[in-house]
């Protein structure tokens, strides 16, 4: 398959890929004006779910995921990682067998799943920081409860959230970087010094930067402050409009330089959904006229609706980023982070066949077709 358009530096090529690789790029005279922009595929690392379906559902089931990997297709996202929030630990292991038992037996699954995050439930009980997560199901961290949840996965969870004020968390999060998986901070209320041991215990990554905190905080000492000075942390943050004022971006982006963040979008399962009032397990769930969910009356959140294709035109406007650099932050920089094989989330010879065709707009990307593996999995038509 040949694909002609323009990286996102402006430089017009001709893609060909063989079976599930990039096996040329050619550069093409002229401009590249007019051409579709093309890129590596985007890779969603924190995904809840999205109209309807949902990672943390009682009742999970195979359609369920191939939806989601649907929707994410029609944004240009090629590669996401499924995020299972807090809940009753049999639901959890049910629902990390769904998904590994789909990416053994599904080729695109396989493809388009590249790993598990687990948020929860191991997070602060305190109101704010505790975010919309059921508060019947927090508890402490268990090393037992992981290793079932891994043996459950068949080894595909690559990122767990934990809050490091509860007991037993510091040493937790060591096991975790013992064990190659990702140590993330969030849903926390953590004093800084605490924050410090955690990364001095491996954590690595901040779970949406900002969010999942108090109302109000300390105006100096502070976990978000000490998450934001610490170079060792890459922090993940959602660039909806919503969760993070344009000047909060564009400040974390100051302070964390391109190289430490990543753009995810902490979609969920009322994402995309009619405004309303809905159920989400026990809590009452808004979905606004404006597009973001919340807890109705509370200034508190409660996940996403946007996909990426929405998030970085934002990203870009907020912090006066290019489009090449903000595509690093939903490409390269989260396969580094989940140590993905070299060149995965690269538009380069040898890369895997993972590609976004797109028109830029400032209120959102037209995704024109998204191929996975070599494969096209959605394709506009509209130009």
């Amino acid at each position: 398959m040949t694909f002609t358009g323009r990286t996102a530096g402006g430089r017009p090529v001709e893609v060909e890929c063989r079976g599930d690789r990039i096996d040329s790029i050619r550069d093409l005279p002229g401009t590249g004006e007019g051409l579709p922009f093309i890129s590596a595929g985007f890779l969603d690392m924190q995904v809840n779910g999205f109209r309807g379906s949902d990672y943390s559902l009682p009742d999970l089931s195979p359609d369920h995921v191939r939806s989601i990997i649907s929707y994410l297709a029609a944004a240009g996202t090629t590669q996401h990682v499924p995020t299972i929030v807090t809940s009753p630990e049999n639901r959890i292991i049910r629902n990390l067998q769904v998904i590994a038992d789909l990416v053994r037996g599904d080729a695109d699954a396989a493809a388009a799943i590249s790993g598990i995050h687990i948020e929860g439930p191991f997070i602060s009980q305190e109101e704010g920081p505790r975010g919309a997560h059921d508060p019947a199901f927090v508890r402490e961290p268990d090393p037992r409860e992981f290793h079932e949840w891994q043996a459950a996965a068949g080894g595909l969870i690559r990122i767990v959230t934990v809050a490091p004020e509860r007991p037993g968390a510091i040493p937790f999060i060591e096991m975790l970087a013992g064990m190659r998986v990702v140590p993330a901070i969030g849903h926390t209320g953590a004093d800084p010094e605490t924050i410090v041991r955690a990364v001095e215990a491996g954590a690595r990554l901040s779970t949406h930067l900002g969010n999942g905190s108090f109302v109000t905080l300390p105006r100096l000492r502070n976990y978000i402050w000490e998450q934001l000075a610490e170079d060792r942390l890459t922090a993940g943050i959602i660039c909806d409009g919503f969760h993070l004022p344009p000047s909060v971006v564009k400040v974390f982006h100051r302070a964390k330089g391109s190289d430490r963040m990543i753009l995810v979008s902490d979609v969920a399962l009322l994402g995309g959904l009619e405004p309303g009032i809905y159920k989400w397990g026990a809590l009452d769930v808004q979905v606004y006229e404006d597009g973001h969910l919340g807890l109705p009356g509370k200034a508190i959140l409660a996940g996403a609706a946007h996909l990426l294709d929405w998030d970085i035109p934002r990203f870009m406007d907020y912090t006066g980023a290019s489009l090449e650099e903000t595509i690093r932050l939903c490409t390269v920089n989260p396969a580094r982070l989940l140590g993905l094989p070299p060149g995965f989330g690269r538009l380069r010879e040898g890369s895997p066949a993972n590609l976004a065709l797109f028109h830029y707009h400032r209120e959102r990307l037209t995704i024109l077709q998204t191929v996975r593996a070599g494969k096209t999995v959605f394709q506009n038509g509209k130009g």
